[in-house]
């Protein structure tokens, strides 16, 4: 039996949720370090500094976390996007 596709949906939001919250920071963190230099408070700082932004309600947080998540619903309208196109034609 096959989960409902709002069990699908939610699992994969979650996921890549997960994605943004676990894999984002420490590539952040690594690009920033060859980038711009040492961050003064570490990776911890770096997860400290975003988890304050996002209880703060920072925008540029949530679109950080969100991304992963953000990137794929874009990719899939694409998808979409371009199927109605060709029905069309």
């Amino acid at each position: 039996m096959k989960p409902p596709r709002t069990v699908k949906e939610l699992l994969l939001a979650l996921a890549l949720l997960l994605c943004g919250l676990v894999c984002l920071p420490p590539l952040i963190f690594i690009v920033g370090q060859q980038l711009v230099g040492e961050y003064e408070n570490g990776l911890l700082g770096l997860y400290e500094a975003i988890a304050d932004a996002l209880v703060d309600g920072s925008v540029f947080a949530w679109i950080l976390i969100l991304w992963p998540y953000l990137t794929v619903q874009l990719f899939r309208f694409s998808l979409w996007l371009r199927k109605q196109r060709h029905a069309v034609n």
